[in-house]
């Protein structure tokens, strides 16, 4: 039913212009629609809706991932923007620095300003 559909996650946040800032200048997200309820952005073929809550950044699981070629090239990347990277206990994970292997899966893990859990894989 929704396989042909593109899906868009939504991020909720407490401030949206600390939000704006990080999505569009550390993160290089488009911004592409701005409404009362928020601001949408473009990335890749999906789309992240990030708007103001009370409840924001109270998810301990992951609010977003993106799927990258390279992990260790956009981690660096991150880190020169400023990201600094999570560090978990994830059993059966093999870890180098702050990259997770489990299986032919890599990810590593940051937070928004809001604490809110994001990630890149491949």
């Amino acid at each position: 039913m929704l396989g042909e559909s593109t899906i868009c996650t939504t991020i909720a946040v407490n401030d949206l212009e600390r939000a704006s800032d990080f999505y569009e200048k550390t993160l290089g997200l488009r911004r592409i629609d701005e409404n009362p309820g928020g601001i949408m952005y473009q990335s890749g073929e999906g789309k992240v809706f990030v708007y103001q809550s009370s409840t924001a950044g109270s998810s301990q699981a992951t609010s977003a991932l993106w799927m990258v070629d390279d992990v260790a090239a956009t981690v660096s990347k991150l880190q020169a923007a400023g990201i600094t990277f999570e560090q978990y206990d994830i059993p059966g994970a093999e870890v180098d620095d702050v990259i997770y292997s489990m299986g032919t899966q890599k990810t590593a893990w940051f937070k928004d300003p809001d604490g809110n859990i994001l990630s890149v894989s491949s």
